[in-house]
């Protein structure tokens, strides 16, 4: 890797302008723009850059730039040349499935219509995208019977004008057959521009062309075409009831938002025309790579709009955050469009909240990304070998256990155990523990018991021989199977009570280390500072995986746990109750919630129990629930 001091620039200008820099196959590596190229570049060739930033100076060999005149400039030419090279370190969004559109081949002799998830092309209007397909080929089949353009490939159209034979689709009304001259070329393309000027009208509404349609054919008495316009109709009525949200009937815009969750981020738009959503998208950003401060609100702007037409830009756009160069934006997005556009940030209202969906739908998006990454054996085992490489162990941890503690001031302690083999859940090896609280209760003593008790059962398991217990047809234990690293919940303190454990055990072939949740450090034993993962790691993402999943079976436990305690101790407090009447309540009824309910009669029906007892169960409970609590000193207060 290259010394950055050996190929910094001098006299560099306090222009604007864009830089880029390169690797040692001369290939772009970033691309960046600044107002003040000097006092920008000046930061690269400092000390303690962000782990990314140092990466790539030191993997660059040189640095160029371009002056320009103005910021907006800059951002044109940032956003042309990072299209041009793709570099590496730069913010890059991808989309997260492909979309349908509605094409129109505008430039041809006789333009064609049709469905298609290719990127754009010249020569090609596009109209989109199409967030069910299903919707798209709903309304696909009623413009043809609007506009009967034609839509059959480049062979059959050529096939039909040397046979003189229009095909299935000009015998039902769905083309004008400019291929048997039953319309002119020039009729044909005036059909074809009406197409245009009515889908990219942003405020068209097909119906009421349809309803025109259907009167006319009624007064001509062409009462099959009628009906059949009048089901279509029907039905695009019901999908915009579907899929129209309550918003205003002049509302135009773009909204668009962006979600962060730790070294991830997902972005999604919804294309408001006339008060009703005509589509939405949304990306994934790869930040494994992008350096850190990079303005994820303006890469996704380039995303979104690079390829955009001028009618596709609307004069307002809804954002959940400002980007860094918001005046830039505005005046390219502008000069894409040709007419002013505005970026906007709703406080509150009818906007605010859409903006709000608008960002769980690029919520949900990075879930479902992240999901199916979380199955991708490539992914996975990329992961599994960051965590060996950065915690130095011997070989690789193919079956990772963690644990977890749960309580509520100390009260009802419960212990997880969650299995994770080659980076994915094992649930048939979840394990749940309670802890024994008899000689007092912290964390660190609850971790050092748990830990003593799993492995205590892999030492008695170790001494029994397979090859017997196989002839006997029986199976081991599931606590048999060693694991290669276990992970604590928690920092130095518990990861030294998991390291007393083994040691007590003289267990030394299992790893071990903590994830702290304040700043996700990892924790080793004996290490007086922790190790610190890059945010982007797959590795940090596989360990932050498993100790959620570890505290969330935690925390379910718990709350079962301490309902059927709660539950047990209300019941104990009623004279007359004893376990076994206890016992057959809680058969019956499961919860004080469903007993409190019950009348006398239900209560009393309860083998056991009887009218008299039931009284005075009902008189209990209501006593209990007409008391009032200081919620201060927890003092239970007279009636």
């Amino acid at each position: 890797m290259a010394d950055p001091q050996s190929y910094r620039p001098s006299n560099i200008p306090e222009h604007p302008g864009v830089y880029r820099f390169y690797n040692g196959d001369d290939k772009v590596i970033y691309v960046g723009k600044a107002k003040n190229l000097k006092n920008r570049l000046s930061n690269y060739f400092q000390a303690n850059l962000a782990t990314k930033t140092d990466r790539m100076v030191h993997e660059a060999v040189r640095v160029d730039w371009t002056i320009v005149a103005t910021e907006i400039e800059a951002l044109q030419l940032e956003f042309s040349w990072i299209k041009q090279y793709n570099p590496y370190y730069n913010v890059q969004f991808k989309d997260d499935k492909s979309y349908p559109y509605l094409a129109v081949t505008s430039n041809d002799e006789f333009p064609r219509i049709f469905i298609t998830r290719k990127s754009k092309r010249p020569g090609i209007t596009y109209f989109g995208p199409f967030t069910h397909t299903w919707a798209l080929r709903n309304t696909f089949e009623v413009i043809l019977k609007v506009f009967p353009i034609r839509s059959c490939s480049t062979g059959n159209f050529e096939r039909a004008r040397r046979t003189k034979r229009q095909c299935l689709l000009g015998d039902i009304g769905k083309c004008a057959a400019p291929c048997v001259e039953w319309v002119s070329q020039a009729d044909h393309k005036a059909l074809s521009d009406r197409l245009v000027t009515f889908m990219s009208d942003s405020n068209a509404d097909i119906v009421p062309t349809l309803r025109s349609e259907m009167a006319l054919a009624s007064e001509r008495e062409e009462f099959e075409r009628a009906s059949k316009i009048r089901d279509s109709i029907t039905s695009i009525e019901r999908a915009q009831e579907s899929a129209d949200a309550a918003l205003p009937d002049n509302l135009t815009a773009d909204i668009v938002a962006i979600h962060h969750d730790g070294a991830h981020a997902a972005g999604s738009i919804f294309i408001v025309r006339g008060g009703a959503i005509k589509g939405s998208r949304s990306w994934i950003v790869d930040q494994s790579r992008s350096l850190e401060g990079e303005d994820e609100m303006g890469a996704l702007f380039f995303s979104i709009y690079s390829q955009s037409t001028p009618n596709e830009i609307p004069a307002q756009i809804l954002i959940n955050e400002l980007p860094l160069d918001a005046p830039a934006l505005e005046e390219w997005l502008s000069g894409l469009r040709g007419a002013p556009v505005s970026l906007k940030v709703p406080q509150r209202g009818e906007k605010f909240e859409i903006l709000q969906t608008v960002k769980r739908n690029a919520q949900y998006s990075l879930i479902q990304f992240l999901s199916k990454r979380a199955t991708d054996a490539a992914v996975s085992g990329k992961a599994l070998v960051e965590i060996e490489e950065a915690l130095e162990l011997e070989r690789t941890p193919l079956r990772i256990e963690c644990f977890d503690i749960s309580n509520i001031s100390g009260t009802s302690v419960v212990a997880s155990m969650v299995v994770f083999e080659d980076g994915l859940a094992k649930k048939s090896e979840y394990r749940r523990f309670i802890i024994d609280t008899s000689e007092g209760f912290d964390d660190t003593r609850a971790m050092h018991q748990v830990i003593t008790r799993r492995l205590k059962r892999l030492l008695d398991d170790r001494s029994i021989d397979e090859a017997e217990v196989a002839q006997l047809g029986g199976k081991l234990s599931k606590f048999s199977y060693p694991p290669q690293l276990i992970v604590v919940d928690g920092g130095a303190p518990q990861v030294n009570a998991a390291a007393r454990a083994l040691s007590e055990l003289g267990i030394n072939d299992i790893a071990l280390c903590g994830l702290a949740k304040r700043l996700e450090e990892v924790w080793i034993p004996g290490s007086s500072d922790p190790i610190i993962l890059p945010r982007s790691s797959e590795g940090l993402y596989l360990l932050q995986r498993i100790r959620d999943e570890a505290h969330r079976f935690a925390i379910t436990f718990h709350r079962s746990r301490r309902s059927k305690v709660m539950l047990e101790s209300i019941l104990d407090e009623i004279p007359q109750l004893g376990s076994v009447r206890r016992a057959a309540l809680l058969e019956r009824f499961g919860s004080v919630a469903a007993i409190r309910k019950a009348t006398v009669e239900d209560i009393g029906a309860t083998p056991g129990i009887g009218n008299k007892i039931a009284s005075i169960i009902e008189a209990h409970l209501v006593q209990i629930s007409s008391q009032k609590v200081n919620t201060e000193t927890g003092e239970i207060l007279e009636n």
